[in-house]
């Protein structure tokens, strides 16, 4: 992860609104609030702050899958318009096709692409392999743990050579232990896989774990707090001092800012 590289996503003053109808008037909720962000090429960062503060909205505007009220989004120096192939998206929940088999889930865009069998074949037996799932190629989703099929979706993700991954908290859902070691295998794909990675997240413990920066975000509505470069080496340990040194300094900002 290097956070060196030229500027692959550059968002600027981020405005974001949605009507809410009751039963007298429309109701206007702000959502996100002059948001500005700048991201490297092969930089890890995480989007973090409190539930519900429109983290997730951040992330689907900046992948082209949510409309902006106002300002500007640069991905890969192209005004973000909608959804392109080269940024990929891992959701909370897997959003697997439960009729395919693993290789066919992770293999599903080089194959609407009309890449030829023998080489999605292998690209998808690569990324499968990477993530630690040989031997469930021929496994469907239903048979597969939630980690497991977390480890899919990354792979799928991955398998359409984007040049920017969104991750949206997709370990949220799973049991502490298997969270951990999740963390540690996207820790070490994107080690072997260089790529832009922004990633959401409401656990302290996580931001920290895997990200080369940390945008601490504000309540709604939601504009950049602080950031954190986190020099921290990798692989990091959540009990050394440089790690609970900066837990405890996120924690405090938290604390009395009141965000």
């Amino acid at each position: 992860m290097d956070n060196q590289g030229k500027i692959k996503i550059q968002c600027g003053h981020l405005h974001k609104t949605f009507h809410a109808k009751n039963r007298k008037q429309d109701e206007v909720n702000e959502v996100i609030r002059d948001f500005n962000l700048q991201v490297r090429e092969n930089e890890f960062v995480v989007l973090f702050g409190p539930g519900q503060c429109g983290k997730t909205t951040i992330l689907n505007i900046l992948a082209g899958l949510e409309e902006k009220n106002s300002g500007t989004v640069v991905v890969n120096d192209i005004e973000v318009t909608g959804p392109r192939q080269d940024r990929g998206m891992v959701y909370q929940t897997t959003a697997l096709f439960p009729w395919l088999k693993v290789i066919d889930n992770v293999a599903f865009g080089p194959k609407m692409q009309g890449m030829k069998h023998s080489d999605w074949k292998k690209k998808a037996q690569y990324y499968i392999d990477l993530v630690g799932l040989t031997g469930f190629e021929k496994t469907y989703p239903v048979k597969l743990s939630g980690g497991m099929q977390q480890r899919v979706g990354i792979a799928r993700a991955y398998c359409n050579d984007p040049e920017v991954i969104f991750m949206d908290e997709p370990f949220g859902h799973l049991d502490a232990q298997t969270r951990y070691l999740m963390e540690e295998e996207i820790e070490k794909i994107c080690n072997g896989e260089k790529r832009t990675v922004v990633f959401v997240t409401n656990n302290i413990e996580e931001a920290i774990y895997l990200a080369d920066r940390i945008v601490l975000l504000t309540n709604t509505p939601t504009h950049v707090d602080k950031e954190y470069v986190v020099d921290i080496p990798r692989p990091r340990d959540y009990t050394s001092p440089g790690f609970l040194a900066l837990r405890e300094e996120i924690t405090a900002r938290i604390d009395t800012t009141n965000l």
